[in-house]
């Protein structure tokens, strides 16, 4: 089992930025792979960021390439989600999620773990 735990969602205007955390407990993070995913009221669950377990291979959604950096520090048990230029679309509940294998995928219906979620709130 895996204990997942966000933190460092808010309030910001447009333009602004954020860092999102995950602390992770329960099993050895550098087995997990780890991913971002998020959802706005009235929509489905979307796919932001994923990582695999070394950092090397990382995957973004389009909404969040350019402005989005995903990172890890396997000593630390953490995975960050930077977020810059933060548009009020951006507005969601952010979820943090880990998968079972050191492979990342995009596919949210792949990971096992997930978090409570961290609120973001951009207003323009």
């Amino acid at each position: 089992q895996v204990h997942l735990e966000e933190s460092g969602g808010g309030l910001v205007q447009a333009g602004g930025s954020l860092r999102l955390s995950c602390a992770a407990s329960g099993r050895t993070f550098s087995n997990l792979a780890m991913g971002w995913f998020r959802q706005a009221p009235g929509k489905e669950r979307e796919f932001v960021a994923a990582i695999n377990w070394s950092g090397e291979n990382i995957y973004y959604a389009d909404s969040a390439k350019g402005r989005f950096t995903i990172s890890r520090d396997n000593a630390l048990n953490t995975v960050l989600l930077q977020m810059n230029s933060l548009k009020p679309e951006d507005t969601a509940v952010y979820y943090c999620a880990a998968r079972g294998s050191r492979f990342a995928t995009i596919v949210q219906a792949m990971y096992d773990y997930w978090g409570q979620g961290t609120q973001v709130t951009v207003s323009s």
